[in-house]
C-alpha cells in the first residue's frame, strides 16, 4: 500500500511538473511572441544608415533600440533621459524608450561611461560633436516633407576670412530657378545654436525644403538663405556666449561673410533685401549685430533666446543701447520677431525678462509660442512662420 501511494504521488509530481513547464513555455512564448508583434509594427527610422534595422520608431512614438556589444558591462541609451539596455544571451543590448519628442533629436550611445555615436545612424554635429540622431515623424510635418515641388540647391562655399584670418565654410540656399533668372533676390542671414555649425540649418533643420515648400505654395518670397557658422575661435569663448565672441562674430558677418554674398551670388544690398535669424545662441548673435546693426536689416528673429538675467554684465549694455535707440530699432526693423517652445523651452524665462523690458522701453515686437521646447521641431516651425513675413 506504502509503495503505491508512494508511486501515486510521483507520478502526481510528475503531472504537475509537466504542467508548470508547459504553462511556463507558453508564457515565455506568448512574451516572445508579444515583443516580436511589437516590434514587426516598428519601422526602421528614416535616419538609420542604409538597411539597419534599428532604432524602430513604434506607432504611438516609443523606439525600440537593439546594438550588439557582447563585451559591455553597461549600454544605455541616451536621449536627454538615459535608458538602462537589458543584454541578451547573444550579446545583443535592447530597450525600448518613452514616447520620443517628434522631429529631430539628437542621441548617443553611452558604451561603459563612454558616449558614442550609434553605427546604425546617420551622425549630424550637434553637442559640441558628432551624434546621432533620430527622426521621429509627425502629422505636422508636412510643411518639411520632400514634396513634388520644384527644388532649390543648397551649395557648400568656402572664403578666406580676414576677420579671422582663415578659411571659412557656410551653405547657400538658392531657390528653385535661380540660375535661370534675372533679378536680384533678398538674402536671409540664418545662424545655428550652441554645438552646432553651418550644417544645422541644412541637415537637421531641413531649411531648404521648408522654403522650397513655403514658396512653391507662394507663401514666402523666393530668397537666399545663408546658413553661417557662428563659431569664431580665438574670440575669448568659442560658444559666443559673452561679448568679445559676439563682437567677433558681428565683425565676421559685416566684414566676411555678408561681403562674400554680395560679390558671389545675385542678391540685391539694400536693407529692405536683408534679415537675420538665429536660434539659441544663434538668437544671442542675432540680439547683438541685428540690433547694433539694424539699418543694415529690414527684420531679425530670435529664436529660443534671450539676454540671461543673471549676465547683467552682457545684457544691460545691450538694454541700454536699445533704450537710447528706439526709435531708430522701430524705423528701421519691419519684422522685429521673437519665438519660444513653450514652458518648457530652457531659454522661456530669460525670453519673457527680456520682452518685459522690450515693453517698458517701447520696442516693438511680435511674439510667438509652439510646444516642442528647445529643440528642432520648434526651430522649423519658427522658420515656417518666419519667412513668410520678411521682404
Amino acid at each position: 500500500m506504502s509503495k503505491f501511494l508512494e508511486l501515486r504521488n510521483i507520478n502526481i509530481g510528475l503531472i504537475v511538473g509537466v504542467f508548470f513547464f508547459l504553462n511556463f513555455a507558453t508564457v515565455k512564448a506568448q512574451g516572445s511572441i508579444s515583443q516580436t508583434k511589437q516590434e514587426l509594427l516598428g519601422v526602421p527610422a528614416q535616419t538609420n544608415i542604409r538597411n539597419a534595422k534599428y532604432p524602430q520608431i513604434l506607432p504611438d512614438n516609443r523606439v525600440v533600440f537593439k546594438i550588439k556589444a557582447p563585451q559591455a558591462s553597461k549600454v544605455q541609451i541616451d536621449l536627454g533621459k538615459r535608458y538602462d539596455m537589458t543584454k541578451g544571451e547573444d550579446g545583443t543590448w535592447t530597450v525600448t524608450t518613452d514616447v520620443i519628442n517628434k522631429g529631430f533629436n539628437y542621441y548617443s550611445l553611452v558604451i561603459d561611461g563612454v558616449a558614442v555615436a550609434d553605427p546604425a545612424s546617420e551622425t549630424f554635429y550637434g553637442m559640441g560633436r558628432m551624434a546621432s540622431g533620430i527622426e521621429i515623424p509627425s502629422k505636422e510635418g508636412d510643411f518639411y516633407a520632400l514634396n513634388n515641388v520644384p527644388h532649390g540647391d543648397i551649395r557648400i562655399k568656402h572664403y578666406f576670412s580676414k576677420t579671422t584670418n582663415s578659411w571659412r565654410e557656410m551653405y547657400v540656399y538658392t531657390p528653385p530657378g535661380y540660375e535661370i533668372a534675372a533679378e536680384k533676390y533678398p538674402v536671409l542671414y540664418l545662424l545655428h545654436g550652441g554645438g552646432e555649425d553651418q550644417r544645422g540649418w541644412a541637415t537637421q533643420g531641413k531649411a531648404n525644403l521648408i522654403l522650397d515648400n513655403l514658396i512653391a505654395e507662394k507663401k514666402a518670397k523666393p530668397m537666399v538663405i545663408v546658413m553661417l557658422d557662428g563659431n569664431i575661435a580665438n574670440a575669448g569663448g568659442i560658444a559666443g556666449f559673452n561679448e568679445n565672441a559676439l563682437k567677433a562674430f558681428e565683425n565676421e558677418l559685416k566684414l566676411g561673410a555678408i561681403p562674400f554674398i554680395e560679390s558671389n551670388f545675385r542678391v540685391a544690398t539694400d536693407a529692405k533685401n536683408r534679415a537675420l535669424a538665429g536660434l539659441s545662441m544663434g538668437g544671442l548673435q542675432t540680439l547683438y549685430a541685428g540690433v547694433k546693426n539694424s539699418d543694415m536689416f529690414s527684420g531679425i528673429g530670435v529664436f529660443s533666446s534671450g539676454w540671461w538675467a543673471n549676465n547683467p554684465a552682457l545684457s544691460e549694455p545691450q538694454y541700454e543701447f536699445m533704450k537710447n535707440n528706439v526709435a531708430k530699432i522701430n524705423s528701421n526693423l519691419k519684422e522685429f520677431w521673437i519665438s519660444m517652445g513653450g514652458k518648457e523651452d530652457i531659454a522661456f524665462e530669460n525670453c519673457k525678462i527680456m520682452m518685459g523690458k522690450f515693453d517698458q522701453m517701447g520696442i516693438k515686437y511680435q511674439y510667438s509660442e509652439y510646444p516642442g521646447g528647445h529643440s528642432w521641431s520648434v526651430w522649423r516651425h519658427d522658420l515656417f512662420l518666419f519667412a513668410p513675413l520678411l521682404f
